[in-house]
């Protein structure tokens, strides 16, 4: 066990793969609506033009799936993990590629542009590692559903999905 499976990291890093596996099962079950989410240690919120019992149904199916082994729906490529990490490493990697460059910016392009193909290609692969092993955890143990809340904004549609964690002990 590390310091990252206790208290509200922990609760916050279960929370986001179950945001994740949600997000997963609904997007299988609503292909054409566009959705978004967010966690933090008591849940997490979806935006998106769900329904309340929709959103339900998919939390309650993807705690289940998670504890019956399908650890892989806690890992989505369109993460906000993987866009920090590939726009960190395709900058770094640009940033490199043209350091010592001759000082023209015609001359400097191409070396830049394979940088920034190392760094958003090598940022897939660590994006999704970094997930697995920082911001997500797939070991739940009993997670109850508290509810979940719509509220309209304007255009805008989220829902507040809250979730409470308890350990078993052995």
């Amino acid at each position: 066990m590390s310091i990252l499976d206790f208290g509200p990291v922990g609760a916050t890093r279960r929370n986001h793969a179950i945001e994740h596996a949600t997000i997963h099962i609904l997007t299988n079950r609503l292909p054409s609506v566009s959705m978004a989410g967010r966690s933090n240690s008591r849940g997490f919120v979806i935006y998106g033009d769900i329904s309340a019992e929709a959103i339900r149904d998919a939390v309650l199916e993807a705690i289940e799936r998670i504890r019956n082994g399908e650890t892989h729906l806690a890992i989505h490529p369109n993460c906000g993990t993987n866009m920090v990490t590939t726009a960190v490493l395709t900058a770094a990697a640009t940033m490199l590629a043209t350091a010592g460059r001759r000082r023209h910016l015609l001359d400097r392009i191409p070396a830049g542009v394979l940088g920034a193909l190392a760094g958003v290609f090598l940022g897939q692969f660590l994006g999704a590692s970094l997930q697995q092993r920082l911001t997500t955890c797939a070991q739940l143990d009993q997670v109850d559903l508290l509810g979940v809340e719509r509220k309209q904004i304007g255009n805008r549609v989220m829902h507040r999905v809250r979730l409470e964690h308890h350990t078993v002990s052995s």
